[in-house]
């Protein structure tokens, strides 16, 4: 007998749980699951995280330890908004021996079918993915086209002599980076083009 948990979620509180209660609660009395325990999350955005749906993260914490075999979803959003989202937790409760219900896409992958749906809903994931980092790209390269420059600017010859400055009065990298508000990364490469090549060689231990 398979022990289930019932996950609920509304985005408002205003709203109410108790139709996906009433309705996943019959759905395990007709399958014999054993209801361990029911997560509801009342007035939460299915966009947020786990760290900001409490019932979601107790839910995941209680896959972790083994004590369910089945989640019980009234349907996909309330779990989540996000494909990829989706696909990710199925992939970490599978890897912990748990099976997921969703009634009203009615899929179950404790069945054959369900885990051939999950296989094709990461194939549209991973789909995706590959177009979002598709247009990523095509917008970057229109971006350069128009002259765009991405990172860091160049430092101007002015404030890359006030560097030099500060650092040949002695100062340290950190006390010249906060003197003239550039990285300390930045600073420390002015400081290596400064030091002469023999003595940075002599610096080097044999």
């Amino acid at each position: 007998m398979k022990r289930a948990g019932l996950y609920l979620r509304v985005s408002q509180d205003s709203q109410t749980t108790e139709n996906q209660r009433r309705i996943l609660m019959e759905v395990a009395e007709r399958s014999g699951w054993t209801v361990v325990e029911v997560f509801e999350d009342a007035g939460f955005s299915g966009a947020k995280g786990r760290d900001k749906r409490p019932a979601f993260d107790a839910l995941l914490k209680a896959i972790h330890r083994r004590e369910i075999d089945m989640v019980a979803a009234f349907a996909v959003d309330r779990l989540g908004r996000s494909l990829p989202d989706l696909v990710s937790f199925l992939n970490d409760i599978q890897a912990r021996g748990c099976d997921l219900y969703l009634h009203q896409q009615a899929v179950d992958t404790s069945t054959p079918s369900g885990r051939m749906l999950f296989q094709m809903l990461a194939v549209f994931s991973e789909f995706e993915r590959a177009i979002i980092t598709s247009r990523i790209n095509a917008g970057l390269a229109r971006a350069r086209a128009r002259g765009v420059t991405f990172g860091r600017p160049n430092l101007s010859l002015k404030v890359r002599q006030k560097v030099q400055k500060a650092l040949a009065d002695g100062h340290s990298i950190r006390q010249v980076a906060k003197i003239t508000g550039v990285s300390s990364a930045s600073v420390g490469r002015i400081k290596r083009a400064m030091t002469p090549v023999e003595d940075r060689e002599e610096s080097v231990p044999a």
